[in-house]
This record gives structure tokens, sequence and C-alpha cells, in this order.
């Protein structure tokens, strides 16, 4: 997978509309916020979900090495039937056995809704990136998209629990600016 450096990865938004701005920067439950916004129309499509290898931009921030495998899953969140982000979560092959093993069997559920209704679990401040077809989740993104876009932000974070850690990574889709 392509490797980029951690510094792509951005502290703060830059040139973008407000109206996307807002979804970027929320710092609850995106998952909630969805669902407000459909009305009940709401849904989890899983995608993908297996033991591979991460994107490179991800490795240092997973402690991981190059080589090693972790879970990585990957699903649509739709509104209806219009997918608005493309959820991408990894989890260390290690910390499966420990405070995230229940993540194994999620399917349709929204991994959002775990996250945010456990009260001790912390997350790290989100990092934004523009990205574009030269990274990996870029195309992966794409894939239920009819029209595929020039970029598509995108915005991360760990989530910590007993020392293990996952990195959520959502890459908002151009419908998401269509919610209300």
């Amino acid at each position: 997978m392509n490797a980029a450096p951690l510094s792509d990865w951005h502290p703060a938004l830059s040139s973008i509309s407000p109206r996307a701005r807002s979804w970027l920067q929320n710092h609850g439950s995106l998952t909630q916020l969805i669902q407000r916004r459909c009305c009940g129309e709401f849904s989890v499509k899983p995608v993908f979900q297996s033991l591979a290898t991460v994107c490179g931009d991800e490795l240092a921030v997973m402690n991981l090495r190059r080589d090693e495998l972790a879970l990585v899953r990957e699903v649509y969140l739709y509104c209806g039937e219009t997918p608005v982000v493309f959820a991408h979560s990894v989890v260390a092959r290690k910390d499966l056995r420990g405070a995230w093993r229940s993540l194994i069997g999620l399917g349709n559920k929204s991994l959002g809704t775990v996250l945010f209704t456990n009260p001790i679990v912390k997350r790290t401040p989100l990092r934004f990136k523009k990205l574009t077809s030269a990274h990996p989740l870029f195309t992966r993104a794409c894939r239920k998209l009819q029209v595929q876009p020039a970029s598509l932000w995108a915005r991360r974070s760990l989530f910590t629990l007993h020392g293990q850690s996952i990195l959520v990574t959502e890459v908002f889709l151009p419908s998401i600016l269509e919610l209300a």
C-alpha cells in the first residue's frame, strides 16, 4: 500500500466549505448525527473485514510493522439507498484478544455506537486529510459512487480502551452534504 508521511494528516481544516467543515469537525458520534438527519433510514453495510496489511500512513499510528497483519473493517454508512460515509477501522491483531475482541462480530452494527456508549473509551483529537487517487482509501471509498470526484475529505482518530487502540478513519462522500 502507498506510504504517506504522518504529517499529511492535519489537526486543522483549510479551504473547505462551512457545511463540509461542520460534518468533519463534529466531535460526537457521526453515526448518531447521520441517523438524526436520515429520519430512520440509516444503515451500515460492511464490505470488508479480515486480517490484512494496513495503509502506509497507519503503520506508525498503530505501532505496526509493514508486514504485520491487523483487523481491518470497512463499511459504508447509508442514508436510505445512498452511501454518505466510508468508514475504515484498524485494530492490531494483539488487541483482538483484549478490549476490542467484540469488534469481530459487529456485522452491520455501527462501530460508533460501541465507541460512544462506553464512557471509558478515550478519543484522540481529530486529524484531517484531503484524499486523492494516490491514497488507497480513496479508491476503496469511491467503489459505490457513480461518479468519482477529484478528492474526498477524511478524518481519523484513535480510540483507546484499557491501553489498546483502534484507528477509525471516516471518508466523507459527496452525498453527505445533501443531508439537512
